[in-house]
């Protein structure tokens, strides 16, 4: 093994008869175009189960994996998929002993996710209490049924509680690697991974997971085109009714259809956009931080570290010496806040 695959971090796959391919796949593919600046992959991605060799799929195909238990030994990440026996009647803490014992191989302070029902395999080894998680909205009932000591949320993509993460079902997935990836290495990175596998570059984890979008009639407009037009304008001000206007709707209207097709709100929704593109400039340039607040639409340095505070935690420069390293302070004009 050769220094730079030392350094890489290691995702361990924890896969288990009547194993979901998709889910399987969206770990590998996503994890695995992840690239440093300088092409080099900044992840190893492998799969293991209880018992080595062939796993059952719910489909018609099965799937050979090599590695067993040990391969959880050295993981920085661990993800468990759903399987076709998550959707059948289940028991309280009914794991397989093998599984348990497989679970229990993981290093402390190793980041540990579901996708989909997974996470009543983590809820099964007391890996949930107390914590805030999610999982598909066909088996929110029987996981709080069976796990009242777990804060379900039953209205989310995905959750993130220091380390312990749940998705709510297959699309949600991808939602949840992206943001993992993007936790890890910056918004640059997660947006390149995004658009290799031409997916959504950042869902937002407290959207709702199942919005119900009527089908569009011949004559039914779609906010699409606004949305478009608001991206390519992040930098001056939109109001709602210069966004209907695009769209040709009433502003009750594109209101109405634009929570239908997004599952959030106009301004929640733009707000998010200019955060991202905010992200992306500290990653990228050298522009000080009032310039990107004007470039990302929040007009003043002050707005943009109230919304990051609030969205990520941190204040702009830290965001951005975690992800390129303290700036020179040459960089900044002599007074400028940063």
């Amino acid at each position: 093994m050769t220094g730079d695959e030392e350094r890489r971090h290691r995702v361990v796959v924890l896969v288990r008869p009547g194993l979901l391919p998709m889910e399987l796949g969206i770990v590998h593919r996503l994890f695995g175009q992840a690239r440093s600046g300088s092409g080099a992959p900044l992840y190893d991605v492998v799969t293991c189960t209880p018992v080595p060799g062939e796993v059952s799929t719910d489909t018609d195909f099965s799937i050979n994996v090599a590695h067993g238990p040990d391969a959880l030994d050295r993981a920085d990440t661990v993800v468990v998929p759903a399987a076709h026996e998550d959707y059948g009647p289940q028991t309280r803490g009914g794991l397989d002993p093998r599984l348990r014992e497989a679970l229990d191989r993981i290093p402390p302070g190793a980041r540990i996710a579901s996708i989909c029902t997974g996470s009543f395999v983590l809820a099964a080894a007391g890996l949930l209490a107390g914590r805030r998680a999610t999982t598909h909205w066909k088996s929110c009932d029987q996981f709080r049924e069976l796990y009242p000591e777990v804060d379900l949320d039953p209205d989310v993509l995905y959750t993130d509680d220091d380390g312990v993460l749940t998705s709510a079902g297959v699309a949600s997935g991808v939602d949840l690697c992206l943001h993992m990836i993007r936790t890890d290495h910056g918004a640059s990175v997660a947006n390149a991974v995004a658009r290799s596998t031409v997916v959504p570059p950042h869902r937002e984890g407290g959207q709702a997971q199942y919005v119900q979008l009527p089908v569009a009639g011949p004559g039914d407009s779609s906010t699409a085109a606004a949305r478009a037009y608001a991206l390519e304008h992040l930098k001056r001000p939109l109001s709602l009714r210069e966004l209907a206007d695009t769209a040709s709707m009433s502003v009750r209207s594109f209101n109405r259809r634009f929570r239908q097709e997004c599952g959030t709100t106009p301004g929640q929704w733009l707000a998010r956009q200019r955060l991202q593109r905010a992200m992306q400039l500290l990653e990228e340039t050298d522009l000080a931080v009032d310039r990107i607040a004007v470039e990302a639409g929040f007009g003043t340095g002050a707005s943009l570290r109230q919304h990051f505070q609030t969205a990520l935690g941190v204040p702009p420069r830290a965001y951005r010496n975690t992800f390129r390293g303290p700036e020179p302070r040459a960089l900044a004009p002599t007074g400028e806040k940063q």
